[in-house]
């Protein structure tokens, strides 16, 4: 396994990060992998002609020349033309109008040929009008026929640095600033926060070995300090839930076995929430055995947002926690939509109804007018749900149906139809983690529903992009808050002020 802190100089100083047989964090580049990886079987690269027939549209394959000097480009993807200038089959890396570029992909493709593994990069670039970019560069190795390695395959994905502006250098960490590092699809959110509270996120080091097997250590030193691992536990692509949390209990046990002072997990979605109490006889409480695992491996303090059940995850640890919920985020979010209108809060089932009530509080504060509430009945037995009672007025008002996940959807659909039944003149569907799972393309189409909220806890499968790009799914950004929240644990002050923070009355504009 070879990294950046052990390539040589002039190599490390070309790239922000250089890792060998990564996992991507982009969901294109690490498709792209897995690809690259079923092609190759027990080979050492996959064949050239192969992979460029198997390969993604957004894949750009090169082959070295016969003089072993410069790569020339046998198939183009619209990231590379970006950086390179080349715009057609054939011309020869070297061609390139952008040198700087040419020669930092030659180095990175040489390292590629030679070592025979993947590698992962980041490095900057400019954009439009002297825009500050980051590369994220995946480069994997192809064989000819004979099985000698002589070419490349390869994608990129570009991305605005932070705000728009220039990439900053990166800052001389200080003894008294959190370490903040991102495991799974973290990354975007963790540098958001990383960035209000000016830092960077950490390096890692992650690799799956043939049989499934995975290793995982952080690369920045921890030895006292302050550790904060955003981690994304919902399953996703080739990675299981199952993956995801073994990676992040092994990750924890690296941190505080590398001398970390404190380990606080920053997990937004929380697995396994919906067994937290046994309705069946053997039974198993999962939340209980999950918290037991994480003070096992010696986590310091979670932290996680809407749990399923707000009382049986503060009894299941016996760890420091905070829960966050995002009353106050989507109430000041809904608020110039709902001005002037007659508005109740809808609970898709009883064991919701304490969470309707507490965000129908917090939205009725906001408005300065009353706000309705509703109750949908459900019972869910051996898969089978069942329940039709409906409490409460809807009858023309906006109705929002309020839940702490959505998979399937299927819970919303039906409490949507309810609310239409009963003359709810708008349905919006609100829930703080947006999984999209199963069957949720009917849900996202559901033409009873005008409007889906959810927030930033996790990233958007593919099927709900449409419908964030429509318009129809909307997003709230929580990495203010948890900038807030990492902010008040490392430093001491108060979680419960950030959460009540925008509950006062609405001044009539979008804020």
């Amino acid at each position: 396994m070879t990294t950046l802190a052990t390539v040589d100089p002039p190599l490390r100083r070309l790239f922000a990060r250089l890792d060998f047989a990564p996992r991507p964090l982009q969901q294109s580049l690490s498709d792209l992998l897995a690809i690259w990886e079923d092609l190759r079987g027990a080979s050492v690269a996959p064949a050239m002609r192969r992979a460029e027939e198997a390969a993604p549209a957004n894949a750009f394959v090169f082959e070295r020349d016969e003089a072993g000097r410069d790569f020339v480009l046998r198939r183009l993807s619209l990231g590379l033309e970006h950086l390179t200038g080349l715009s057609e089959a054939g011309a020869p890396l070297s061609a390139s109008p952008d040198l700087r570029h040419a020669a930092r992909l030659r180095r990175l493709f040489e390292t590629v040929v030679a070592t025979g593994e993947p590698v992962l990069a980041e490095f900057s670039a400019e954009g439009p009008g002297d825009e500050e970019l980051v590369v994220d560069l995946l480069a994997a190795p192809l064989a000819e026929p004979g099985g000698r390695i002589a070419g490349v395959l390869g994608g990129c994905e570009l991305r605005r640095s932070l705000g728009g502006e220039a990439r900053p250098a990166r800052p001389a960490r200080r003894a008294d600033e959190p370490a903040i590092f991102a495991l799974g699809r973290m990354a975007e959110l963790a540098e958001k926060v990383a960035h209000r509270l000016g830092t960077v996120v950490s390096a890692r080091e992650e690799r799956r070995f043939e049989d499934g097997e995975h290793k995982i250590r952080p690369l920045a030193g921890v030895r006292n300090r302050d550790v904060h691992v955003f981690a994304d536990l919902a399953s996703s692509g080739e990675e299981s839930v199952n993956d995801k949390l073994c990676k992040l209990l092994f990750f924890i046990g690296a941190l505080k076995q590398s001398a970390a002072a404190r380990v606080t997990v920053v997990a937004p979605y929380l697995c396994y929430g919906r067994k937290e109490r046994q309705t069946k006889p053997r039974d198993p409480v999962t939340t209980r055995y999950l918290a037991q695992m994480f003070e096992a491996v010696g986590c310091d303090c979670f932290v996680t947002v809407a749990a399923h059940d707000l009382a049986a995850f503060q009894n299941a640890f016996r760890r420091a926690t905070e829960h966050l919920d995002l009353h106050a985020l989507f109430a000041r979010a809904l608020a110039p939509h709902l001005e002037g209108k007659a508005v109740a809060v809808v609970s898709p089932d009883p064991g919701g109804e304490k969470r309707a009530e507490l965000f129908r509080e917090t939205l009725e504060r906001v408005l300065g007018a009353p706000v309705a509430k509703a109750l949908v009945d459900k019972k869910r037995s051996m898969g089978q749900v069942t329940g039709e009672a409906f409490a409460g007025e809807v009858a023309g008002r906006t109705a929002i149906i309020v839940d702490d996940m959505i998979s399937t959807g299927g819970t919303m659909s039906r409490a949507a139809r309810a609310c239409r039944g009963h003359g709810a003149t708008e349905v919006i569907a609100l829930a703080a983690h947006g999984l999209f799972s199963g069957a949720a393309q009917d849900f996202l189409d559901d033409p009873s529903i005008d409007a889906i909220w959810i927030a930033d806890s996790l990233p958007l499968p593919a099927l709900a992009r449409e419908a964030a790009a429509k318009g129809r799914l909307r997003i709230v950004e929580t990495a203010e808050l948890l900038a807030g929240v990492v902010h008040a644990l490392h430093a001491g002050g108060s979680v419960n002020e950030l959460l009540e923070h925008a509950v006062s009355p609405f001044p009539g504009k979008a804020v």
